[in-house]
């Protein structure tokens, strides 16, 4: 494969889920190396992006009708977890784009995809307004749009969270209309009224820059609008779709914090005098517990490839309520192993390196940051729920973007 385009050079075009992957890893490699600076530094991560969009990654979803590849779920899922092993922080920045691209192609206008699809070809990204403070949910709120005439509504409410909004073309904002349905507002960065910072202090994730936004009497085009709540009215696959997303990321962090610890053994740990072993890897006891904390990384890796054919499958055809619930509950499953296989993995390396490893030089910590702040995400606790009532009572999870 030739050489990832470099920052502002023209945008290319990808053309098959092959050429999709084989760009992620080639991005990975330009990509992973910065990591554990931009994590110290929460430094936002421009010329990164710039490349990213650069490399075609961003427009490989869109319809081949509208120019993209119309690369598959799974694949889209695939392309996260590649870029997720080098920088986890960078594959969140994306999660949004690629579950709005989704809605644009699902629920918006021709006028609308048009418009979108083609700035996304030429490197465009979108990102997401949508979790605010005092809601019960993320998709319960308070922000409001109302409806000014029959070609325009007024947007107005305060995001707590909004990844990668600050860096991105388009921002998807969901508001509640005046009959109190969900609907979904796709505003370009620069319109009046909105603002965005770099207010982000968690302890993990730190470069997505997941700050808050603000949308004051923000004008919307009617065909900017899109009816959300429809969504969710039939069987669906979104949710199955957003949470294999975030799967994604766990499982690339869980690869990222072996393969550094496997490494750090390899290059700077010592062995247990009592061993009597000339090298860390040549320890019996590390050498199994290495054996232990790598079998689970290997089978939640085999186990997101399974669910990616599973979903790829259920959307291929037409779309059920039984089919959409075994999506809906593998998803689900696999979801609640990665986020406990990420946390672990990333605390148990220290036990294979020593202390030695816990010197900030090494910056090894962030694994554990960013898998403990990810995974918080949403509870695995009612994941386990839905899929217990499933298994015994046959009872479908139910329909919304978090199952």
């Amino acid at each position: 494969m030739s050489a990832i385009a470099l920052t502002g050079a023209p945008t290319r075009r990808i053309s098959s889920a092959e050429e999709a992957r084989a760009v992620a890893d080639a991005l990975a490699t330009v990509l992973a190396p910065g990591a554990a600076d931009r994590d110290r530094d929460r430094a936002v991560p421009h010329e990164e992006l710039h490349t990213i969009a650069a490399s075609g990654l961003l427009g490989a979803p869109v319809p081949s009708r509208y120019g993209g590849a119309g690369i598959s779920a799974g694949t889209q899922a695939d392309v996260l977890r590649r870029l997720a092993i080098a920088d986890p922080s960078l594959a969140q920045i994306l999660l949004p784009h690629f579950v709005l691209l989704g809605a644009v192609g699902g629920l918006g206008s021709e006028a609308l995809r048009e418009s979108i699809f083609t700035d996304v070809i030429g490197g465009g990204r979108i990102g997401n307004a949508i979790s605010e403070r005092g809601t019960p949910h993320a998709w319960d709120p308070q922000s409001r749009l109302v409806k000014l005439n029959a070609s325009e509504w007024r947007l107005d409410g305060r995001k707590y969270y909004a990844t990668g909004a600050l860096t991105a073309e388009w921002i998807g904002v969901s508001a509640k209309d005046a009959q109190g349905r969900v609907a979904l507002a796709f505003v370009p960065r620069g319109t009046e009224g909105v603002e965005i910072t770099d207010e982000w202090t968690a302890f993990g994730q730190r470069a997505t820059i997941s700050g808050p936004a603000t949308f004051d009497g923000v004008r919307v085009p009617a065909d900017h609008v899109l009816p959300l709540w429809q969504a969710f009215e039939e069987p669906t696959t979104g949710g199955a779709f957003d949470q294999l997303l975030h799967a994604a990321i766990d499982i690339g962090i869980a690869r990222a914090a072996l393969d550094d610890g496997a490494a750090y053994v390899r290059d700077h740990a010592r062995p247990w005098f009592e061993a009597e072993a000339p090298r860390a890897e040549d320890e019996p006891e590390l050498v199994a517990r290495a054996g232990q904390i790598a079998s689970r990384v290997i089978a939640l890796e085999a186990a997101f490839q399974e669910t990616a054919r599973l979903l790829d499958a259920v959307q291929a055809a037409p779309i059920t309520a039984t089919s959409a619930a075994r999506a809906s509950v593998a998803v689900a499953a696999l979801k609640a192993f990665a986020g406990e296989v990420a946390v672990e993995t990333a605390s148990a390396l220290f036990e294979l390196t020593g202390t030695s490893a816990t010197d900030d030089r090494h910056r090894l910590d962030r694994h554990w940051r960013n898998a403990r702040t990810h995974t918080l995400h949403d509870p695995v606790r009612w994941k386990y729920r839905h899929i217990g009532r499933f298994v015994l009572s046959g009872v479908f999870p139910p329909r919304h973007p978090l199952i």
